[in-house]
């Protein structure tokens, strides 16, 4: 069996940070693992760990920066990653779920995995689409925000979030693409062990030539970028319980609110 897991990057923005133009200097900028990619990859360790047959191939679309990242899940325990990229790529400001779905599909293509893994969203630029677009590109059957899984004879038996505190019992047949909520398992930390072996596990770059996918001009742009204003005020009360409660009191009659 072959589980695919999309690993991406999301970046945090420090407290205090400068803009220029459509991008933040990259002093006040960490990039990581994204947190629900994460618990995708140790859900797919987690199966590997419990069969013999089973292998773990990570595939990120980003540049060489990115290959920080992938390490990380390789040292949790994937087998082997491929990245995606191209010179055409640099220069995007943005790119989307449909791109990135195609880019990833044709990976998918060549690994001919039984089971795909994605998480539900970007912690960065919250999009949430990548992993049905995924589906839809390889028409795979799909199950999106699954927060428990259990595969058994072909099927994954999977348990989703729905909206509205509805929750979800459904069986998927594989091969299929599942979207990996946050809180499904445990991530685990990479061991020192698991970083050195990360290092000499194949990590296999491919160009967009190499998969066969040619991307024309990107539906979105960032076309600026800017700190929104901080509106509103507080007002501080400080004195015993009696004090505070005349103050709020007084200050509740001020702005016309009624008992």
């Amino acid at each position: 069996m072959k589980i695919l897991v999309t690993v991406s990057e999301a970046v945090d923005v420090d407290d205090d940070f400068e803009i220029a133009g459509t991008a933040i200097d990259e002093r006040y900028l960490t990039y990581d693992l994204n947190e629900w990619d994460n618990y995708a990859v140790e859900e797919a360790v987690q199966i590997s760990e419990a069969s013999d047959d089973v292998e773990v191939v990570t595939v990120t679309v980003g540049p060489e920066r990115t290959e920080e990242v992938i390490r990380q899940a390789l040292a949790k325990g994937a087998d082997r990653a491929v990245r995606v990229w191209d010179d055409s790529l640099a220069e995007a400001t943005v790119l989307d779920p449909a791109t990135k779905a195609a880019l990833i599909a044709a990976v998918a293509r060549e690994e001919e995995p039984d089971l795909v893994l994605t998480g539900v969203q970007s912690a960065d630029y919250s999009f949430g689409a990548t992993g049905v677009t995924l589906a839809s590109e390889l028409d795979y059957e799909w199950a999106a925000v699954v927060n428990m899984l259990d595969l058994e004879d072909g099927t994954a038996s999977v348990h989703r979030e729905l909206e509205g505190g509805i929750e979800e019992l459904t069986d998927v047949e594989l091969p299929a693409v599942l979207t990996i909520q946050t809180g499904i398992n445990d991530p685990r930390y990479a061991s020192l062990r698991g970083i050195r072996q990360a290092q000499s596990k194949p990590l296999d770059v491919k160009t967009l030539d190499d998969v066969g996918v040619e991307v024309g001009d990107l539906p979105l742009t960032l076309s600026s970028l800017y700190e929104p204003e901080t509106e509103g005020e507080a007002t501080l009360f400080e004195g015993s319980a009696e004090e505070t409660a005349g103050q709020l009191a007084e200050l509740l009659e001020e702005k016309g609110v009624d008992a």
